[in-house]
């Protein structure tokens, strides 16, 4: 009987003793589960708010793009609607909105892919402004893509004692082409440009030689953005 009882704490002795190792466990790299060797090809987060899904996202990433030929333009200029309605008598106004969109109409004809130039009227963009607007807009319009730009500006005077004082405007200028069919936008550019200039004779006051100076800056920004996406055209 000693003997048995003697075993039995033997046993419960080299138990208490043993060091119980932890069970390993194969990585799920080991496991081929994943690796760590390919990049990643899609987005891991999972995005309610997206409103393009994942197969359609690696889809307009991947598919070759090109324009469609021949192409119909719609202009929409995304100036705050305040100004527009606070500016819509005013006659120097309203000459140098038309003298902006002759501009990027002139451009964009001398690509020589361009048929049909229309500016997008206030009355068919929803507010605010979103790209399924403005292509649902550019749809009623029967065009293939919709130029849109927006300029906006700043300046100071300088005062000089005996002398014209000096004026200067900062103009900036963004642009992109939306593509109607696809909603892809293969053209965007931020253009800044600056003028200087002083009161002419023929002037009234300094603040009609502001705002002349003013719109000279902003079609300097039209007039580079309108040959970028010229050449964009031509070698597209």
């Amino acid at each position: 009987m000693k003997q048995n009882l003697a075993a039995v704490l033997s046993c419960l002795l080299l138990s208490a003793c043993t060091v119980t190792q932890p069970e390993v466990r194969p990585s799920l790299e080991q496991q081929g589960l994943i690796s760590f060797v390919d990049p990643l090809t899609q987005s891991l987060f999972n995005d309610k708010a997206s409103t393009i899904t994942e197969e359609n996202i690696q889809r307009m990433l991947h598919a070759p793009y090109k324009l469609p030929s021949p192409i119909r333009v719609a202009v929409v200029n995304l100036e705050n609607a305040a100004v527009k309605r606070y500016q819509w008598t005013d006659e120097t106004y309203q000459k140098s909105q038309q003298a902006y969109a002759d501009l990027l109409e002139d451009h964009l004809k001398k690509s020589g892919k361009v048929t049909k130039v229309t500016i997008v009227p206030d009355l068919l963009l929803p507010q605010p402004v979103t790209f399924t607007g403005l292509r649902e807009a550019a749809v009623r319009m029967q065009a293939d893509l919709v130029l849109v730009y927006s300029s906006t500006h700043d300046m100071y005077s300088q005062y000089k004692l005996f002398s014209k004082s000096d004026i200067k405007a900062f103009a900036t200028t963004q642009a992109l082409l939306l593509d109607v069919r696809t909603g892809i936008v293969p053209f965007s550019v931020i253009i800044t440009k600056d003028m200087l200039g002083q009161k002419k004779e023929n002037e009234l006051d300094q603040q009609e030689a502001r705002r002349r100076i003013q719109q000279e800056a902003v079609m300097l920004t039209l007039q580079e953005m309108g040959q970028r996406l010229q050449d964009f055209l031509k070698n597209s």
